[in-house]
């Protein structure tokens, strides 16, 4: 396994961190047009952040440009702890958000796409920092290891370590060419789904600036909204429907998206998990209807209860965290349903949280194949997944996920108790964490926030959206002795 090489790692975080305070620089750009005074905290940020950069480019100029694995989990793991501390600046420094516990939380939370927040009064925020909060999430969404290679390729030797380090997972339909092909295309289709929910969202109610912040937000299924009562502020079935469609297709693995760009509907049909995804949200969606009208609990006509009850799931299965109602008002019935597609997740490839769809179809086609071969015991029964047989080692390890996935859980659930949250929203709380879902149970559900927590508890859940996001592997792995060995 070798040295491990310090340089390389102070010149990709170098390059990595200039891409921040470039698009911190257009952020403050955002708060000139507005003449707002958070221009002068904005551009000490940019000049800490891209001083930063150029001095850790300048430790690692002597770096070869070959990349070993440790390197990259090491350099992934590390950017969102590290990147969130230079994002959460313009916050703290211009006193908007004046704890740094709290300031953290809420960049940490917009890098992974979380959208849990700690602020109280959205409102009282200026354009420049809604813009910011914005801009953070989609950053996190598409990844910042991915813009980096677009933009930055020459930067960080040994792109394909680090593109599987921050996008991992299993998938059956990826991008075939190269990592720098794979990430241009990935990068197109981002882009050009954004451009299209601004237009969107901006031929409705919702003026230019809202509507680019709600749709760098959509996209990266982030959830961070401009109002403090979310969507529901607009009142608007237009809005919802064409957020409802983003938010499903921000849950599809993009490389399907980019196969639809170019009419090739035949591998999205064929696609067993976009499959299970679609009937995922068709059967949700039908048991929070139904489950409204039995409890009498239609709000207004039954198409507004339909159009609530798919808003709320698709946010929760994509984990973009946006609301248009209070499912915590509904009852425990709701809150397992959300709970459970939290955990579920949209599809692999995607911007997504939770454990994937494609994981969950593994776990539950294994779990029958066994039920079968007790019955026949010399039976051949491989698990197949868009007519492919899934090999053990892909079996082996979706198992060790669901086991670790669940620990984190049950250990985070456990140590938010111990510092003295609610049994109800320390589960919620983490469970929304480590999905990267946004609103949890009780007070930080779809209409309140974090702000009642414990500083000790927001450290913890900032720890668990980094899990989530980076699927747990790539930042527990930096924790294992072994990662340590010199061989």
């Amino acid at each position: 396994m070798g040295t491990f090489n310090i340089l390389v790692v102070f010149r990709t975080l170098g390059s990595l961190l200039f891409v921040i305070g470039v698009f911190m620089a257009i952020a403050m750009g955002v708060s000139i047009c507005y003449q707002e005074s958070v221009v002068y905290y904005f551009l000490i940020s940019v000049a800490i952040t891209l001083g930063c950069a150029l001095i850790l480019l300048f430790l690692g100029r002597k770096a070869c440009k070959e990349m070993g694995r440790r390197e990259s989990f090491f350099i992934v793991a590390l950017i969102w702890v590290v990147f969130s501390v230079f994002g959460s600046l313009p916050f703290h420094l211009s006193g908007y958000i004046p704890s740094f516990t709290n300031a953290y939380f809420e960049v940490i939370s917009g890098f992974t796409t979380t959208g849990a927040t700690i602020l109280d009064d959205i409102e009282l925020m200026p354009k420049g920092l809604l813009f910011w909060r914005s801009i953070i999430q989609w950053l996190g969404g598409i990844g910042i290891i991915v813009i980096t290679l677009v933009f930055l390729p020459f930067f960080t030797g040994g792109g394909t370590h680090l593109y599987r380090a921050e996008v991992p997972g299993i998938a059956f339909e990826k991008l075939r060419p190269r990592v720098k092909e794979t990430s241009q295309k990935l990068w197109k289709v981002y882009l050009i789904l954004t451009i299209v929910l601004t237009l969107l969202l901006w031929a409705g109610p919702m003026d230019f600036f809202d509507s680019v912040c709600h749709a760098l937000s959509t996209i990266a299924t982030g959830g961070f909204s401009t109002k403090q009562s979310s969507i529901s502020y607009w009142d608007s079935a237009y809005t919802e429907y064409i957020i409802i469609i983003f938010m499903l297709l921000g849950g599809t693995n993009f490389t399907l998206i980019y196969y639809m760009f170019h009419r090739d509907f035949k591998r999205i049909r064929k696609d067993d998990e976009f499959k299970w995804y679609i009937y995922a949200v068709i059967v949700a969606t039908l048991m929070v209807f139904i489950g409204l009208i039995v409890s009498n609990q239609v709000d207004g006509t039954l198409e507004h209860t339909l159009r609530n009850s798919l808003f709320q799931v698709t946010s929760i299965i994509t984990s973009c965290g946006f609301s248009t109602a209070d499912y915590i008002a509904w009852g425990p019935f709701f809150w397992i349903i959300m709970l459970i597609l939290m955990v579920s997740g949209a599809c692999a490839g995607s911007t997504s949280g939770g454990m994937k769809i494609i994981r969950s179809g593994t776990l539950i086609k294994t779990t029958l194949n066994e039920f079968n071969r007790q019955i026949h015991p010399r039976a051949i029964l491989p698990v197949r997944i868009n007519n492919i047989v899934v090999p053990q080692h892909i079996i082996t390890n979706v198992m060790i996920f669901a086991l670790v996935y669940v620990l984190v859980i049950v250990i985070s659930t456990l140590s938010l108790t111990a510092v003295g949250v609610g049994f109800e929203e320390s589960i919620g709380a983490v469970v929304s964490a480590v999905g990267n879902t946004g609103p949890g149970l009780g007070e930080s559900g779809a209409t309140g926030s974090f702000s009642y927590l414990p500083n000790s508890a927001k450290w913890i859940l900032c720890f668990d959206m980094i899990v989530g996001r980076l699927e747990l592997f790539t930042l527990l792995i930096i924790f294992l002795p072994g990662f340590w060995k010199k061989y």
